[in-house]
């Protein structure tokens, strides 16, 4: 069984994500503890890309940060790897194909194995050509993960029916970014999406506040944050960890119904 299957095992799961190298390692280190001591029930590490298409402006401005510190695809993973020495809560890494494709996708895959991913999440990869990634990550027992959106219509069954680790049900049409509201039939794609899925699915894109964290995880089983948690590291910078961790604390506590 998926490792990922553990974050959904007590009651709704909290996901934040964070931008590795935002503004350094060591203060990401800090903000994957800190948020895992708070209950995230599972933890995305974003590897920065230069063009990450379905990401608002506050991730990019956290992308280009984390680029022009220097962060690298190999600095990430050693971080990882001494992160995964006390932090136990199943963690996927989210990217884009260029990234995998210019490491080398079995390179990167039996890296990521070697430091304790669990999974990697490829938002512009078409659902049509995750194969040739799907079999290289799956050969180290780590999951693709698959996402559906709004717009995904008649395809929603085929990738739910295929999805692996948990599936990334995308609240909003457009990229990412705190939404004062969600105006999707939620209720409805998620229903779609649990009539074929044999595993969990999760709500991201646009949610900030608990009361939108406890509207969405009525419908899924955990939620996905980015975007908020985001801005707290800049507004914080170093200092940020403990406001994360106060933060997810609140989101957690939100979904405890």
């Amino acid at each position: 069984m998926s490792k990922i299957n553990e974050a959904f095992n007590h009651g709704k799961a909290f996901i934040p994500f964070v931008t590795c190298g935002d503004p350094d390692l060591a203060t990401t280190a800090a903000v994957v503890r800190a948020a895992a001591k708070n209950g995230a029930a599972l933890i995305e590490l974003g590897i920065p890309f230069s063009d990450p298409t379905a990401e608002g402006e506050v991730i990019q401005a956290a992308n280009l940060r984390a680029l022009t510190g220097g962060v690298t695809t190999d600095k990430i993973f050693a971080m990882a790897e001494e992160v995964r020495r006390d932090v136990k809560v199943p963690m996927v890494f989210m990217t884009y194909a260029n990234v995998i494709y210019s490491y080398g996708a079995e390179k990167f895959a039996e890296r990521a194995a070697a430091v304790g991913m669990d999974g990697v999440i490829l938002p512009d990869l078409p659902f049509e050509e995750k194969e040739e990634f799907a079999a290289v990550f799956a050969a180290k027992n780590m999951d693709l993960i698959s996402l559906v959106a709004p717009t995904s219509a008649e395809r929603i069954a085929m990738i739910a029916k295929e999805a692996r680790g948990f599936l990334y049900v995308v609240s909003s049409l457009g990229v990412t970014g705190v939404r004062s509201e969600i105006t999707t039939d939620i209720g409805e794609l998620t229903r779609k999406v649990r009539q074929h899925a044999a595993v969990p699915c999760a709500i991201g894109f646009g949610i900030s506040t608990p009361e939108q964290a406890g509207q969405m995880a009525q419908y899924a089983d955990g939620v996905i944050v980015g975007s908020a948690i985001i801005k707290i590291i800049a507004k914080y910078g170093k200092e940020a960890p403990p406001h994360v961790g106060e933060y997810v604390k609140s989101m957690c506590a939100a979904l405890k119904f």
